[in-house]
């Protein structure tokens, strides 16, 4: 008896000791990203105003000016990168999770999980062999090598969705005559929308911040607005880069300033996908029985 006490005793300090450690590794992650933001935001608040949003580039010699282009190229690159990358992970995965046999299957998911695990500068390089050299920088080409990192995310994401849907209501809808791709569409797809979705965001948050592959495919772009991704269009994380090496502390400001909008970009990004993840599940809860 007086075992078995001593027993339950070390174990409750066991479990006390481990979740002290679990506690204090979550506050040191919590800390840690309270420093970056307060950091950035500390370095950068100062050049952050109305014309830092409006503006060009200031010329060489001359004070002020924005970051009105990147901001422009940042949204239309990341936009065709998104349109490249989702239907073609989205697909992917419904191919690899109801179409493909297992050995298929397994091979294909081998070469996502490398695919998602190459480095962003070799997947520029790789692209401005295959489509920038002799023709030149464009956005295109920055999507093309963003919509490359996407793919695998999207994909993964996608397939970890799908295989919680219960077989039971394919084959209950297979077994009613329902073709293969309709059971899909309009048995399977439903149920995964709010997942998709939010692996999709997180996706885009992860690229939208990549320099490497934009350095190699749309880094040689004027100081004017423009939407047209035919040519190079100046990115947000390239120009954090080019002024972070230029030797005016104004530059540096607002290179700071561009962090702090990319990562107000990505915790709006992150919030989006929660909120869409929540407002699937208030809907599966709505549509159950009872």
């Amino acid at each position: 008896m007086l075992q078995s006490s001593a027993r339950l005793r070390r174990r409750r300090l066991v479990e006390r000791g481990l979740g002290l450690v679990a506690v204090l590794a979550a506050a040191a992650a919590v800390g840690l990203l309270v420093l970056v933001v307060a950091s950035v935001a500390l370095k950068g608040g100062s050049a952050i105003s109305w014309s830092f949003f409006t503006k060009a580039p200031a010329l060489f010699g001359q004070s002020g000016g924005g970051i009105a282009p990147a901001i422009v190229g940042t949204a239309v690159i990341v936009a065709w990168a998104i349109a490249l990358a989702i239907p073609t992970g989205v697909l992917t995965a419904i191919y690899l999770s109801e179409f493909a046999g297992r050995t298929v299957a397994r091979l294909i998911r081998i070469v996502l999980d490398v695919l998602n695990g190459v480095p962003a500068i070799v997947v520029g390089i790789f692209v401005f062999g295959l489509v920038v050299r002799g023709r030149g920088q464009s956005g295109l080409a920055g999507s093309f090598a963003l919509a490359i990192l996407m793919v695998p995310m999207v994909a993964r994401a996608t397939q970890e969705v799908l295989a919680l849907v219960p077989r039971a209501l394919r084959e209950a809808s297979l077994g009613l005559g329902v073709s293969r791709w309709r059971t899909v569409v309009q048995i399977v797809l439903p149920q995964t929308v709010g997942g998709i979705l939010t692996g999709s965001i997180l996706a885009t948050a992860r690229v939208a911040g990549e320099t490497a592959p934009l350095l190699f495919t749309s880094s040689i772009a004027g100081n004017i607005v423009s939407a047209d991704a035919r040519h190079a269009l100046q990115s947000i994380p390239v120009t954090i880069f080019t002024y972070s090496e230029s030797p005016d502390p104004a530059l540096h400001a607002q290179a700071w300033a561009a962090a702090l909008v990319l990562i107000a970009f990505v915790l709006v990004t992150s919030l989006a996908a929660r909120a869409a993840l929540g407002w699937r599940r208030r809907g599966v809860d709505l549509q159950s029985p009872g």
